[in-house]
């Protein structure tokens, strides 16, 4: 149906914040760190307000992300990015407020875990799995996702273990496998600040049509450059609050006026 007097269809929403505040609880001090005396003390007095701090990371954010919309996340360090990435793919439950989504979300990023002492042919193979396809599917995409990540292009990288692969390898691989499947909502985590430029483009590429087949994606990056080629639309967080969400070329104008106070 058609808006209330705007005569457009809306696209369907994907995920809402409504109102979410993330707390994280820091238990113990820094003294006796990799003492195991001093570790069991910390877990014994854990009932007990002593030693205990709370780190309020996002406050009160509210927000709805429709179906086909690329959504850029910026703001400063320690702002609450990649902790409301977290809690939109509910690996954070909101200490209040609540998270909504329309399908399986799935969070990618430069430090998602892939097994550095398996090759990278078998983290392929368990990353795949690990998003929910098949082995066959797994199969019949693999070339594509070594192609697409480029680490093959100066030497049979693929065949070797994780670890002796640089993190911008790593990082590529990672969002590669990503790649290879269509989500409902996906979310990328510095992805596109690794690489060359030609990855980025490829990546770039590969971010529009996965708008088209399936939900939503959201970019967490510092590369400002990303957003606008990505992202039509900017969230931007400071100090754990929504200081503005709009159009990403007047979000991203009123952050580069900000950070160059």
């Amino acid at each position: 149906m058609p808006a209330s007097g705007a005569g457009t269809v809306e696209a369907p929403p994907t995920v809402i914040a409504d109102g979410v505040h993330i707390i994280y609880k820091v238990h113990g001090t820094t003294s006796g760190r990799g003492s195991a005396t001093s570790a069991l003390s910390r877990i014994m007095r854990r009932g007990a307000s002593a030693g205990t701090r709370e780190v309020h990371a996002v406050r009160g954010v509210s927000f709805v992300a429709r179906q086909g919309e690329a959504i850029g996340l910026i703001g400063s360090n320690g702002s609450g990015k990649s902790t409301l990435l977290r809690a939109i793919a509910g690996l954070l439950p909101p200490a209040h407020g609540r998270v909504y989504t329309n399908g399986q979300p799935s969070l990618l990023g430069v430090n998602a875990a892939l097994m550095n002492d398996l090759t990278g042919e078998k983290n392929v193979l368990l990353g795949g799995l690990a998003m929910g396809m098949s082995r066959e599917e797994v199969r019949e995409r693999y070339d594509g996702i070594v192609d697409f990540s480029g680490i093959n292009e100066k030497g049979d990288f693929i065949s070797l273990p994780m670890r002796t692969y640089s993190s911008g390898m790593a990082a590529r691989l990672r969002f590669s496998i990503a790649a290879a499947k269509n989500h409902d909502v996906l979310m990328i985590d510095e992805a596109l600040a690794t690489g060359d430029r030609k990855f980025q483009k490829r990546s770039e590429a590969r971010i529009r049509e996965l708008r088209k087949e399936a939900g939503c994606v959201f970019l967490v990056s510092h590369n400002n450059k990303s957003i606008r080629d990505t992202c039509e639309r900017t969230l931007w967080l400071e100090k754990g609050e929504l200081r503005m969400d709009g159009p990403t070329e007047d979000v991203l104008k009123e952050y580069e006026a900000f950070t160059k106070k």
